[in-house]
C-alpha cells in the first residue's frame, strides 16, 4: 500500500502528525496536564480514577476517550469509503477539524475542560481520515506503531533482510512531523497560550476550503494501486 501512495499523502501525513504533536503538547501544558492525541495513558487514568474514587479524573478521562471516538465516527460518516480517491470529502473533515480546534482554544482559554474534549474529537477526525485513505498504514496522532515499525525494520536490516524502504520512510516521516509539531507547540504556547491551537486550525481550515474548491472543478478519480 505504501508503494501506491502519492507524494501529497506523504506531505499530508507529515503535516497532520505535526498538528497532533502540537495539540498534544498544548494538552500537557494545559491546566489539566492531559494527553489528547493518544488514548493509552488516558485509559489508564480512567481506571485509576474509577479505583481510587477520583470522579473528576474518571469523568475527564472518559470524556476525552469518547470525544476521540466520536471524531473517528464522524470521519467515517463523512469519508464513507476505504479507498484513496481524490474528490472524496477530505476537505469537509479538515474544515470540521479546524472549527473544533478554534472552539477548543476559546474554551481552554476559559479553563473549560470541554476544550480538551473538542481537541480530542478533532484528533479523532484527522486520525480516522488518514487511517482510511492509507489502508490503516498511517496513524498521525500517536507514534507507538511507527516506532515499532522503525525498530523492526532496523533489526531486519541488521540481519541482512530485505528492507521496506518506503514504509521505513513513512515511519520516519510521521515521527519527525510529530516531534517538530511538539517543538512548535511548546514554543507557541509560551507566547500565545491556548491560541497556539489556531496554528493547526488555520492550516487545516484553509487546506480544507481549497480542497473543496478543487473538487468542484475536478471529477473523482481513484488512486491506482
Amino acid at each position: 500500500m505504501i508503494r501506491s501512495l502519492p507524494r501529497w499523502v506523504w506531505v499530508s501525513a507529515w503535516l497532520l502528525a505535526s498538528f497532533a504533536g502540537l495539540i498534544n503538547v498544548v494538552g500537557f501544558l494545559s491546566f489539566s496536564q492531559e494527553a489528547i492525541t493518544h488514548l493509552t495513558g488516558t485509559t489508564s487514568l480512567l481506571t485509576m480514577g474509577l479505583v481510587f474514587n477520583n470522579h473528576a479524573l474518571a469523568i475527564n478521562s472518559a470524556a476525552i476517550i469518547l470525544a476521540y471516538l466520536l471524531g473517528t465516527f464522524i470521519s467515517g460518516l463523512i469519508t464513507l469509503d476505504k479507498s484513496l480517491e481524490l474528490g472524496r470529502r477530505y476537505g469537509a473533515v479538515l474544515m470540521l477539524e479546524s472549527l473544533l480546534l478554534v472552539i477548543a482554544a476559546l474554551a481552554l482559554n476559559k479553563n473549560l475542560a470541554a476544550g480538551l474534549w473538542l481537541a480530542a474529537c478533532a484528533c479523532g477526525l484527522q486520525n480516522a481520515m488518514s487511517t482510511t485513505y492509507s489502508g490503516a498504514v498511517i496513524r498521525t496522532t500517536h507514534l507507538t506503531g511507527m516506532l515499532t515499525d522503525l525498530g523492526i525494520f532496523l533489526g531486519q536490516a541488521l540481519r541482512g533482510l530485505k528492507m521496506e524502504y518506503r514504509r521505513l520512510g513513512m515511519s520516519a516521516n510521521v515521527i519527525s512531523g510529530f516531534f517538530i509539531g511538539g517543538l512548535v507547540g511548546a514554543f507557541s504556547f509560551l507566547h500565545w497560550g491556548y491560541f497556539a491551537l489556531l496554528i493547526p486550525a488555520s492550516i487545516t481550515g484553509l487546506t480544507g476550503f481549497l480542497y473543496l474548491l478543487w473538487t468542484l472543478k475536478h471529477p473523482r478519480r481513484r488512486i491506482p494501486k
